[in-house]
């Protein structure tokens, strides 16, 4: 099949179809469709992100309802209020000629009322988020008791999303004998689980191998020191000028700290996360599809509403926690049979992550080196140029020309183009004019060559809270980074028990850490830091531990409370650490590191 017009579609999708330019059918839309059309089944397809599974889905959808009837026939769960809006609106696009036809998105941030309103004026398919649907149920706002075909889209994502038990409430409200279309990227267990439980000898289909990225994508790695990870960023940048990107981070936290720290440094940056209400989520995609913004910094369940063809790379400031999450992001890019790249800027502790990536993409990495600051000048010189090149004169330059003339009469052309693009290239010139090399060399040898310089510049702790606190490794990794405010990369090897815990720092900010736990209070009792006997996860545990002071831990007070003269020498590191805070804070909302790395700049346009 290797037209539309040979699936089966009627002439009202056809329409449509011609309308939007679509040539082609995606390799998922022509096994999907004719399946869809003519039979009454479960249906499991697997494909990438970026393969049109919205159309595989919504054009026998559209052709298969009664238009005619105010009845809710189709209902269609997706992970996020994104991609809620994004299906909703390729559905009307779609049925644009299908006269009669009303698709209502149900989403949280949004009018509960008013969502209810649009959907008792009848609307035959509903687009829905897990969470708000199942409240709509519950208030009996929504009637699915006649549904006759459920999507399931990015399934995974949801299941990862914690929405199974969301889910299982929400189709026990609906029909036995509707069709269930499960549409996901990946297959892990999951997946598979929910396919079992709420689906009858479902046809599967698979576009290309499970979880395996798309052959539009390359994909490449940079090894960096962990502190030089922003710097990183900022060079693949400035390596780019024409870069039209998503940048993943983990946490919502780092999410608005690098965009942030990008839009003080002069690119044009927005962040995307689930803390920023719906007005503004809006207008941060507004102005990335608009391109008024270069850099979307985003969290993974942010970015799962984001369908732009014309992205270029995709960078992982930081590799996801769920490998099978590197499908999805890399997905972002290489879409409507265009290519992109996938960059991830990773740390030695990190590398063996790549390693495992590979084997689920099925697709090898290029290490490449962080550009050095005279090829950073060469590209941006031959991007100016280029353009300069390739715009065209406007005449109305002409009434200044003899003007110009006159103040350039003594300067050839040489010359002149010389000062013309000195412009430019001064400013990156002298901005990296010996900037350090970013790159480090690979030889990663496990946990105990994790960290610049290995064990010998690390430092183990112990600290007196555990899982009985609420703690796991992840939270306790959070909850320090933000007290102590270090990267993501600062504290590793969290190790946590019952009623304690042990971490570790690198050596050097030893005395900021014990410093900042002198006397430090978090939900009305004392937090102890000391250092530890403790290896680590490779060493031999003695259980034993020391006091900043050398002190045996059962001459402390039972009550808590410190000596006297500990209590004097608190007070003089509080003062000694909130000047050194000071200066620290300072530095970071700058966005700069010790060897400065990039001057100030006007706002990319």
């Amino acid at each position: 099949m290797s037209t539309f017009n040979d699936l089966g579609l009627n002439e009202d999708l056809l329409a449509a179809i011609n309308d939007l330019g679509f040539e082609k059918p995606s390799e998922v839309q022509q096994q999907a469709i004719p399946i869809l059309l003519n039979e009454e089944s479960d249906l499991v397809a697997l494909a990438q992100t970026g393969t049109g599974k919205t159309a595989a889905f919504g054009f026998p959808m559209l052709q298969k309802i009664d238009i005619d009837s105010r009845t809710t026939q189709g209902l269609i769960l997706s992970p996020t209020r994104e991609l809620c809006l994004q299906i909703t609106n390729e559905l009307k696009l779609y049925g644009k000629h299908c006269n009669g036809l009303n698709v209502v998105a149900i989403y949280g941030g949004a009018s509960i009322s008013e969502q209810a309103n649009q959907v008792k004026r009848g609307a035959q398919i509903i687009v829905a988020t897990p969470g708000r649907m199942k409240d709509m149920i519950n208030r009996k706002m929504v009637d699915i008791s006649k549904i006759e075909y459920a999507v399931l889209d990015e399934a995974d994502e949801m299941l990862n999303m914690g929405f199974y038990e969301d889910i299982t409430s929400i189709l026990s409200h609906t029909p036995q004998d509707k069709s269930t279309w499960l549409f996901s990227a990946t297959m892990p267990k999951e997946v598979a689980t929910i396919a079992k439980d709420f689906m009858y000898d479902p046809t599967e289909i698979t576009v290309g191998n499970r979880n395996e990225s798309t052959a539009q994508v390359s994909h490449e790695y940079y090894l960096v020191n962990a502190r030089d990870r922003y710097l990183a960023l900022k060079r693949l940048a400035d390596a780019n000028p024409d870069i039209f990107s998503v940048i993943f981070c983990r946490t919502k936290r780092d999410t608005q700290k690098v965009a942030e720290n990008l839009i003080e440094d002069g690119y044009s940056a927005g962040a995307l996360h689930g803390d920023l209400s719906q007005n503004q989520r809006d207008l941060v995609m507004k102005a990335f599809r608009n391109k008024q913004i270069q850099m979307l910094v985003a969290t993974d369940v942010a970015a799962r509403g984001i369908d732009v063809d014309d992205i270029t790379h995709v960078i992982n400031y930081q590799l996801p926690d769920e490998i099978e999450t590197y499908t999805h992001r890399s997905g972002r890019t290489g879409r409507a049979g265009k290519t992109g790249v996938s960059m991830v800027i990773v740390s030695k502790s990190e590398v063996r992550k790549i390693k495992s990536i590979e084997r689920i993409i099925k697709k090898q990495f290029e290490k490449k080196d962080i550009p050095s600051g005279i090829e950073i000048c060469e590209v941006q010189l031959m991007s100016l140029a280029k353009k300069v090149h390739n715009t065209e004169i406007n005449h109305e330059i002409d009434l200044f020309l003899a003007s110009i003339n006159e103040l350039f009469k003594d300067t050839d052309k040489d010359e002149l183009i010389k000062k013309f693009f000195s412009v430019e290239f001064s400013r990156f010139y002298n901005y990296y004019d010996k900037a350090k090399d970013l790159t480090v060399n690979e030889s990663y040898r496990g946990d105990d060559d994790s960290r610049p310089g290995g064990n010998g510049n690390e430092t183990r702790y112990f600290i007196n809270v555990g899982r009985k606190d609420g703690y796991d490794w992840m939270s306790l990794k959070d909850f320090l980074k933000a007290v102590l405010e270090l990267g993501r990369d600062d504290v590793f090897k969290v190790d946590v028990k019952d009623s304690f815990s042990f971490f570790n720092t690198d050596k050097s900010i030893e005395d900021k850490v014990l410093a900042f736990f002198t006397d430090f209070k978090h939900n009305g009792r004392f937090v102890n830091v000391e250092v530890s006997e403790d290896k680590g996860r490779r060493g031999k545990r003695s259980g034993g531990r020391r006091r900043r002071d050398g002190k045996p831990r059962s001459e402390r007070r039972s009550d808590g409370r410190r000596s006297e003269k500990r209590s004097e020498n608190s007070k003089t590191s509080r003062k000694e650490r909130r000047r050194s805070e000071g200066k620290t804070k300072s530095s970071r909302r700058s966005g700069k590191s010790s060897v400065s790395d990039r001057p100030r700049r006007s706002r990319r346009k």
